[in-house]
């Protein structure tokens, strides 16, 4: 099955005044993600608030990526759901319109607390559409799931036909190493983190990402694989510096689901607001969090 090389974007949904999901500015948004290097998106993932939207929002979001994306550029469907018939639906929508790929986090209710619970979960899922690479995103930040990868590897090894790896987004370097290892490298592990990008390539030797605050800092990720590539190390550890900058500011005004989706506005793509209950930025914020990315040189390295 395909590794993926390079970056992967996890976009946010835009939403117009009245909350609703707006799928005008999409066509922009993928040009602007392909002209900034990315390979991909993953789509109604966390970044896209995928557990706030509706199933059929989902549907039309995934229709209307799948008709702008440029050819070759892989669009990889956030399936997952609390209720597992619907993941399958969802599932089965993205084989329909030619999707890449399909992947699920664990469900936020009710917590999974055992590996055979979330084999089970993932196996029905990617049952609704076989010849996909299924990919599980690990985030157990977000859903408890605070399970060992390897023992899931072992366990979904010859149990899913088309599990492709994990999406890892955690902080054990050593824990996603050990996955990298596990069958002689069989599965791809795509990290997940990144302010820690550098370190899973030296370490981990990964080989592709799917990554968040790409939407709008993606030269500085991209040249971290560049740089890496190249031998460049100092550059390097300078552009993975950078990039942990970014992302301290973002910190400060509650991450990248909310400050994120507002500095796509101060950099020219409005995706509008939040969905409930994420709390919005203020205006008041949003200049202090301007003048935070002025002081770090933001506006002349990001995408554009």
């Amino acid at each position: 099955m395909e590794k993926i090389v390079g970056l992967i974007d996890a976009p946010f949904t835009p939403l117009d005044e009245r909350g609703n999901v707006n799928y005008g500015p999409i066509e922009a948004y993928a040009a602007l993600l392909a002209r900034n290097g990315l390979r991909g998106v993953f789509i109604n993932g966390s970044s896209g608030e995928g557990y706030l939207l509706s199933d059929d929002e989902r549907r039309r979001l995934a229709e209307r990526w799948m008709d702008v994306v440029p050819q070759g550029f892989k669009v990889i469907v956030h399936v997952g759901s609390t209720c597992v018939a619907a993941s399958r639906s969802l599932a089965e929508h993205a084989a329909a319109i030619g999707a890449w790929g399909i992947g699920t986090m664990a469900p936020p209710f009710p917590k999974v607390n055992r590996i055979d619970e979330l084999v089970d979960y993932c196996a029905e899922i990617a049952a609704g559409a076989p010849e996909l690479p299924f990919y599980f995103y690990h985030i157990p930040a977000f859903n408890g799931a605070y399970l060992p990868m390897v023992d899931f590897l072992r366990a979904v090894d010859g149990r899913i036909p088309n599990f492709a790896g994990i999406k890892y987004t955690y902080e054990s370097l050593y824990e996603y190493n050990q996955c990298r290892l596990y069958g002689g490298g069989k599965f791809d592990m795509l990290h997940g983190q990144d302010e820690t990008l550098l370190p899973s390539l030296a370490m981990g030797g990964a080989r592709g990402g799917i990554c968040g605050t790409t939407n709008y800092n993606a030269p500085c990720l991209t040249g971290i694989l560049d740089a890496w590539a190249a031998g460049e190390l100092e550059r390097a550890r300078a552009l993975q510096n950078y990039a942990q900058d970014v992302i301290n500011v973002i910190c400060h005004y509650r991450g990248n689901i909310v400050a994120g989706k507002r500095i796509m506005k101060l950099i020219g793509l409005d995706l509008g607001r939040n969905r409930t209950p994420f709390q919005n930025m203020t205006d008041e914020e949003e200049a202090r969090m301007r003048a935070e990315l002025e002081a770090i040189d933001f506006f002349n390295r990001c995408n554009r």
